[in-house]
C-alpha cells in the first residue's frame, strides 16, 4: 500500500471519525455512526482505498 492522504486529511478523517464513533456510542445518531471506524483506520494507516480506485491522492510528496 502506497500512501495517499495528506496530514491535513488524515487529521480531519481522524477528527470527524472520532466525532461519529462517540456520537453512536452515545446513541445521539445511531449504529450507523460506526462507520467512523473506517475513517479513523485510513487515518491511522494513511491509506484510502478509495482514492486508489479513483486515482486520487492529497499528498504531494508521495
Amino acid at each position: 500500500m502506497t500512501r495517499n492522504l495528506a496530514r491535513w486529511d488524515r487529521i480531519a478523517r481522524l477528527a470527524l471519525g472520532a466525532l461519529l464513533i462517540v456520537l453512536a456510542a452515545t446513541g445521539t445518531i445511531g449504529a450507523w455512526g460506526f462507520i467512523g471506524a473506517i475513517l479513523v483506520g485510513t487515518a491511522f494507516v494513511n491509506f484510502c482505498p478509495i482514492y486508489r480506485i479513483f486515482g486520487l491522492r492529497t499528498c504531494k510528496d508521495c
